[in-house]
């Protein structure tokens, strides 16, 4: 026979206020414990945990309340700043997000410039600026339409030197031929670019000088 720590193991739920198929009666000897029982303390222990799973998701809710009540509204909302923007009539929609104080790009200047390129979900694409080194390769065109892509030559075309815009640039101003620049030229990112070329495109630009 095992001994008796041993028997109370195997029930890892007892019965602790037993239903009266479990108490002993006078003179008797006390009887097996039934299933009725083992079923009856499950459902109980099962019930004040529920109960107590529910005080402490209370409790936390009481301290979530307290910790933002304490911080400034602004912080507590959360609320994401308002990007504004403005739609060109090519379909581009940019946004001015450091405004420059040099000369300002007119349509037929040569402007040097960085950019960062990203799908509109927001998957890198390409870039002048090595995001490691931070070593840079500034791109130099003429903004006369020719060479560069339409939509990119809107986006430049009022920029300050020293400013940045980022925008949205559709398809049907965008790379709609494979000799547009810019573009990469090693292979891989070039390739890159160009299999994305029918869908709109984000471009992120800082205009260095104009020439």
């Amino acid at each position: 026979m095992a001994p008796a720590s041993l028997t109370r193991l195997t029930n890892p739920l007892p019965c602790a206020s037993p239903s009266p198929r479990c108490r002993r009666r006078p003179g008797r000897s006390p009887p097996a414990r039934s299933a009725a029982c083992g079923v009856v303390s499950r459902r109980r222990a099962v019930s004040e945990m529920a109960i107590l799973s529910g005080a402490a998701a209370a409790a936390a809710s009481c301290c979530v309340d307290l910790f933002f009540a304490h911080m400034p509204a602004r912080a507590a909302t959360l609320e994401p700043d308002v990007i504004r923007y403005r739609k060109l009539d090519s379909g581009v929609k940019l946004e001015d997000v450091v405004d420059g104080e040099g000369p300002e790009a007119r349509e037929g200047d040569v402007v040097q410039f960085n950019y960062v390129c990203r799908r509109a979900n927001g998957y890198f694409v390409h870039s002048t600026v090595d995001q490691f080194s931070g070593e840079s390769k500034p791109v130099t065109l003429a903004l006369d339409g020719k060479e560069m892509i339409r939509g990119l030559k809107d986006v430049i075309v009022g920029m300050k030197t020293g400013g940045k815009r980022r925008a949205l640039i559709p398809p049907q101003v965008g790379y709609t031929d494979e000799s547009l620049q810019p573009i990469p030229e090693e292979f891989g990112p070039r390739r890159s670019l160009l299999s994305h070329a029918k869908e709109p495109l984000v471009f992120e630009v800082q205009l260095l000088k104009v020439l």
